[in-house]
C-alpha cells in the first residue's frame, strides 16, 4: 500500500531538511526544455539503477545532491536510497522494488517537480 500523496507531503513539509529542496532557474529552464516525459523517463532510469536492486550499491550516498532535477526531487520527497524509501514511504529494505513500487517512486518524484514548475 503507497502513501497517499497529500498525506505524504504534508509530512515531508515539516522537515526543515525535505523541504529545503527547491528546483533552481537552471533546473526549471531544463525541465522546460527536455520536457516532462523526458525527465520522467529519467526517473524511472535512476529509480531503476540506483533503487530497485535488494542492496543497491553505495546506498546511502548513491544519489548526488546536484546535477539533475530528479536528483533534488529525489532528496525532496525522500526518494533518495532505501534507508528513507523505508522511513518515508514503509519500502522494506533487502528486497528487490516491485514494478508498482518503482511507479509509485517516479509518480511521486513527478509530483513534486510539477508542483516546483506550477503545472
Amino acid at each position: 500500500m503507497h502513501r497517499d500523496l497529500e498525506e505524504l507531503f504534508s509530512h515531508l513539509s515539516h522537515s526543515n531538511f525535505r523541504s529545503s529542496f527547491h528546483l533552481s532557474k537552471s533546473m526549471k529552464d531544463y525541465v522546460r526544455k527536455k520536457g516532462l516525459d523526458v525527465i520522467e523517463s529519467h526517473a524511472y532510469d535512476f529509480i531503476n539503477k540506483k533503487l530497485k536492486p535488494a542492496f543497491p550499491f553505495n546506498d546511502g550516498k548513491q544519489t548526488a545532491y546536484r546535477g539533475h532535477p530528479v536528483f533534488i526531487a529525489q532528496h525532496a520527497t525522500a526518494t533518495c536510497c532505501r534507508g528513507c524509501l523505508f522511513k518515508w514511504h514503509h519500502i522494506a529494505k533487502g528486497r528487490e522494488l516491485t514494478l508498482d513500487e518503482v511507479n509509485y517512486l517516479v509518480k511521486v518524484i513527478m509530483f513534486w517537480i510539477r508542483k516546483e514548475m506550477n503545472m
